[in-house]
């Protein structure tokens, strides 16, 4: 309770939302709790007389991580306790907007015994950036933010030999077919797009209306107009601030630019106006219909509370809008028929997909599994992929033969399994 509400104070999200980026933190935290069996080797004795081959996982020594601002406390616990229980040390990198979080959970680590450097937290931009990306001794970067920053990190990270995990940008799509449960779709999409502002890379912040779901437009805004924006701590509010007075702007010109090029602005929310804080990064619930894939609105990624929808005459139409565009965080079809759930799943190239969930982040059991423009680096973060990540395996070839004693000439010829 007291991290929720040092994230609400620092951050802006509904206290709600910020008790939801804590507890599912702390779910990776259980789960590293409990990896041994991902850490196990492997051994196949015998592999010819008297040999044995087998494998096990070393830690990679000092491992780091860098956050960003909308998940202060999730995003940090995905990173340090796998890398920790894998027998590394770690340094993270919290956004210089949002430090407070980390410092809350560091403390409580060192009061739990945690051993002195074992984690270690380093502030700032740029420079401290650069310099996880080019000190020798880190011998890996984890990080969650942005495509520009993470292009960048997994660049010059990956020039100096370290691995690299970067979590990126995302243009999320629910697909809306014209059988799904219509009431549970409309609040899914709502709650998906606009939850924590629109500030999330799992955002539901596109709608795809396929055939007659698009009649379901004027019923989708009228939901969206229900939701209560307000200071985060404040009671009922559903939406927050956006992080900074640049983000705002950002938002609010990719509103306008949405309506120049020829979107509908069925609902506005650059005006909206929050009684005691008059001065705040608010926007409200917006919406923007008839959108095309040429538009800035819908190629950029946004991150904030605005939903852009796009109509499609057929699911194969939808799975090619989804497909051409570069990201694939996750994605969400709304159906009651599951054949047409099976051909999305399978068709659709997003790493995450959810049927009739409008935010398919798994559980840390398995992994987290964005793909394309929205991820870089070839293991993804927690469960075991966050094992492979976080160590390094050693295979040992081992023979002992009774005979060795005895043999007086050396061999010059390539080893087989008969040798």
């Amino acid at each position: 309770k007291e991290i929720s509400k040092l994230i609400t104070f620092e951050q802006g999200k509904t206290l709600a939302d910020a008790e939801g980026d804590v507890f599912r933190g702390l779910q990776v935290v259980e789960h590293a709790c409990s990896v041994t069996s991902l850490i196990l080797g492997e051994t196949m004795p015998s592999i010819t007389k008297d040999m044995d081959t087998y494998t096990y996982r070393l830690p990679l020594g000092v491992c780091a991580g860098i956050a960003p601002f909308n998940f202060p406390a999730m995003i940090p616990l995905w990173m340090f306790p796998m890398a920790m229980v894998c027998g590394n040390t770690f340094l993270m990198k919290p956004s210089e907007r949002v430090p407070g979080a980390l410092m809350f959970l560091a403390k409580l680590f060192q009061d739990a015994g945690a051993p002195d450097g074992t984690l270690n937290i380093i502030h700032g931009q740029h420079e401290a950036v650069n310099f996880i990306c080019d000190h020798p001794d880190i011998r890996a970067i984890s990080f969650v933010g942005s495509n520009q920053a993470g292009e960048y990190i997994y660049e010059r990270g990956s020039r100096n030999g370290k691995r690299v995990q970067a979590n990126m940008g995302a243009k999320n799509h629910g697909v809306v077919m014209p059988d799904a449960n219509k009431e549970n779709t409309l609040n899914q999409l709502v709650g998906a797009a606009f939850g924590a502002a629109g500030q999330r890379c799992m955002a539901l912040s596109t709608a795809i209306l396929v055939g007659e779901a698009q009649k379901w437009l004027p019923e989708l805004v009228d939901r969206a107009k229900n939701l209560r924006v307000n200071a985060g701590d404040q009671p009922g509010a559903d939406l927050g601030p956006l992080i900074s007075p640049q983000a705002k702007e950002r938002v609010c010109s990719l509103i306008e630019k949405g309506v120049k090029e020829g979107a509908s602005l069925l609902l506005d929310g650059r005006n909206v106006k929050v009684k005691g804080y008059e001065n705040g990064n608010f926007v409200g619930p917006t919406i923007l219909a008839k959108v095309k894939p040429n538009m800035t609105c819908y190629k950029e990624e946004i991150f904030g509370p605005v939903l852009v929808v796009l109509e499609a005459d057929t699911l194969d139409d939808a799975i090619e809008m989804v497909n051409n565009n570069p990201y694939g965080n996750g994605t969400a079809i709304f159906t009651t028929n599951g054949a047409t759930a099976r051909k999305y799943s399978h068709l659709v190239d997003v790493g995450q997909v959810g049927v009739n969930v409008p935010i398919p982040v798994p559980l840390p059991m398995f992994s987290f599994t964005g793909s394309r423009a929205s991820f870089r680096g070839d293991t993804n973060f927690y469960g075991k992929q966050g094992v492979q990540f976080y160590t390094q395996l050693k295979t040992i070839i081992s023979q002992w033969k009774e005979e060795d004693a005895t043999i007086a000439k050396p061999a010059v010829v390539m080893p087989t399994m008969g040798n």
